[in-house]
């Protein structure tokens, strides 16, 4: 999962500024009506792992003992893992970060409101949990069974363009979809907000990309970032995180 930043679905698709995007909704397939839960940034991460706000409602330093993807991934089994561009490393719980160049795309500031792993004190607190989280360059597609990705603030979109974006993207996503760990995997690229309010947060671009995908698909139906956790929960019968149990996942033919 790549998590971008502040842009209405209108930003993305169709437009001349995102074609490497583009080429991949072209390619595979996207969800036509999905909204964020609210503004600004940080809540809808919180949603987007916990099912619920869990009581954020800004841009903040957020310590949340709320069960989340995170725990559900390993008492399932499974492996996780962030990477996070610019990330120091070291359970640092500071608010940003600047480095040079981290893997792929622009230099830019790592910011820990965009980083939800670090949200939950069962992580930060946990040297073990959260040497989960590293830095981009070291960035291995089958190093965990859930991988999430969060770009620096120029490459997300946040403090740049659209045009930026892509960029990164182009530069990035082979290294995905390339992979042989790929070949029995989905990959997300959401927003976390728009810049209107419709719907809480914003009407957002969520492509999904996996092989087999019947080309130019679209998912039709009302979703969220509740959405996107339910089809990850249902993909590996996990237990139903708060409003993920009310709302239907996301589906797409092959």
């Amino acid at each position: 999962m790549i998590v971008l930043e502040n842009k209405e679905y209108g930003s993305i698709v169709g437009s001349a500024a995102a074609p490497y995007e583009n080429s991949l909704i072209a390619r595979y397939g996207l969800a036509t009506k999905f909204y964020a839960e609210t503004h600004p940034s940080e809540p809808n991460y919180i949603a987007l792992t916990s099912g619920g706000l869990q009581g954020t409602t800004g841009d903040s330093y957020y310590n949340l003992g709320a069960p989340n993807v995170f725990d559900q991934i390993e008492a399932a089994g499974h492996t996780w893992h962030v990477y996070a561009q610019g990330y120091p490393g070291n359970c640092y719980t500071g608010s940003v970060a600047t480095g040079g160049i981290d893997g792929w795309g622009a230099a830019g500031e790592y910011a820990r409101k965009h980083n939800p792993a670090i949200s939950y004190s069962s992580i930060s607190r946990d040297k073990t949990r959260c040497s989960n989280i590293t830095h981009l360059a070291g960035f291995d597609p089958a190093a965990a069974n859930f991988e999430m990705i969060i770009p620096n603030l120029i490459n997300d979109m946040h403090s740049s363009s659209v045009a930026a974006g892509d960029a990164f993207l182009k530069a990035f996503v082979p290294s995905i979809v390339d992979s042989p760990a790929f070949a029995d995997s989905a990959l997300f690229i959401t927003w976390d907000e728009g810049s209107t309010s419709t719907n809480g947060g914003g009407h957002i671009a969520t492509i999904v990309v996996s092989p087999g995908m019947t080309p130019g698909s679209r998912f039709t139906a009302s979703a969220n970032h509740y959405s996107l956790l339910r089809t990850i929960e249902d993909a590996w019968s996990m237990p139903y995180l708060g409003e993920t149990a009310a709302v239907a996942p996301l589906a797409f033919p092959y």
